[in-house]
């Protein structure tokens, strides 16, 4: 039986996790990130906050074995996660979750939403340092919350 779902999002820690990063993962069932984590250890660390962690790799990471996409379907509701949004969105996906413009992001482009929880460490344009919360019902409506990284 499916169940709602909260995931922590988050993109271009450039070798820097957000201090609060425990308190971001509490109470989230999977953590999801979208890449330029840069230093593998980071990954570590990542990890040992306790939920299971998906990767993606940036254009700033070295390790091969991180895939540059990652398709996943949680509660009905088909995910892509890469690091460079597309120009167009892709087929087969509802929602497509990206990083690297280090800006948030939740815009519907031809159907797909898109959703970028901006940058933990350097933010670009004004915005804030965040990460994001999405939140998957059981039938699949979705939620998505920035969180401030201060």
């Amino acid at each position: 039986m499916a169940r709602t779902l909260r995931i922590l999002v988050i993109a271009d820690t450039h070798n820097h996790l957000p201090p609060k990063l425990d308190a971001f993962a509490a109470g989230v069932h999977e953590i999801w990130h979208l890449g330029d984590v840069c230093a593998p250890s980071l990954l570590k660390s990542i990890r040992e906050v306790g939920p299971p962690v998906t990767i993606v790799r940036g254009n700033c990471d070295e390790t091969a074995d991180w895939p540059l996409v990652a398709d996943l379907e949680r509660n009905g509701v088909r995910f892509r996660l890469v690091h460079i949004p597309p120009l167009r969105p892709p087929e087969n996906v509802d929602v497509l979750l990206h990083g690297h413009t280090h800006v948030p992001r939740n815009e519907r482009v031809a159907g797909v939403l898109f959703l970028n929880p901006g940058c933990v460490t350097r933010p670009n344009r004004g915005a804030p340092a965040s990460v994001a919360v999405l939140r998957i019902s059981a039938t699949g409506e979705l939620g998505w919350e920035i969180k401030r990284n201060r």
